[in-house]
């Protein structure tokens, strides 16, 4: 894989504040090999106009109705033309370097289907650990922006199942790492991709319907029900025990 194209999806609806820098972060990326595609939920926000003022910038853009998150990233899927396919949601933005990196370790590492890089989240997120995917979901750097998978291994996981609303980035990294045992590698932790805005979709759930689709990911999956029920009441009384002490303060 010499000088890969590199598809960048990027989802939005009603965004307007954040979106202009995540389409200049990949305008000012030193690596050129790259597509963005965008598609917008229906945006009335003024996010619309903002994206066209760098329409030329953007391979496709599309606005239309969807059925959430996940089946607009579809649809971006089956928009991609590259070697690679990447995630950047419209709150978050790479640092100019992100797809060199990416490009180099593709290159070097022709065995590997799929990469994580380090992210700046609410703290510095790197490494990859697949073992811990069995009781935590708490494995890797980030799914937007810190996950780049060849289009081909894309193609033999699927689609994201736009059944789960909040997390089916998890039900798609276990299919790929537990079912078909697919090859990943983590970048180094100098080696950081952009940055994760706090204020994205997972800001806005509610714990317990979090929770409750990760125990719906593990079960529908083939995971023991005992272990994933006991994962389920110990995260759930974690929980629990760090309101009663917040209140207590």
């Amino acid at each position: 894989m010499k000088n890969p194209k590199i598809s960048i999806i990027t989802v939005i609806k009603n965004n307007k504040e954040y979106i202009e820098k995540n389409i200049l972060s990949l305008i000012n990326q030193n690596y050129k090999n790259y597509e963005h595609i965008i598609i917008d939920g229906g945006s009335t926000d003024g996010s619309k106009e903002i994206i066209n003022n760098y329409r030329q910038n953007i391979t496709h853009f599309v606005s239309e109705k969807d059925k959430g998150i996940y089946d607009a990233m579809n649809k971006g899927i089956d928009l991609a033309s590259g070697d690679i396919i990447g995630i950047l949601n419209s709150d978050d933005y790479f640092y100019e370097d992100a797809l060199q990196i990416v490009k180099a370790y593709f290159e070097n590492m022709p065995k590997i289907d799929f990469l994580f890089g380090s992210v700046h989240k609410h703290i510095l997120k790197h490494g990859f650990y697949p073992k811990k995917i069995f009781w935590t979901f708490d494995f890797y750097t980030s799914h937007s922006l810190g996950f780049f998978i060849k289009s081909t291994s894309q193609k033999k996981i699927g689609y994201y199942n736009i059944k789960y609303k909040y997390s089916a980035d998890y039900d798609l990294f276990y299919r790929m790492i537990v079912k078909l045992k697919m090859i990943g590698a983590s970048t180094k932790k100098n080696e950081i991709m952009g940055f994760f805005n706090p204020h994205g979709l997972s800001s806005r759930l509610r714990y317990i319907d979090y929770l409750n689709e990760n125990t719906r990911i593990r079960l529908d999956n083939g995971q023991n029900k005992i272990i994933v029920w006991l994962i389920h009441f110990l995260r759930l009384s974690k929980r629990i025990f760090r309101v009663i002490k917040e209140i207590k303060k």
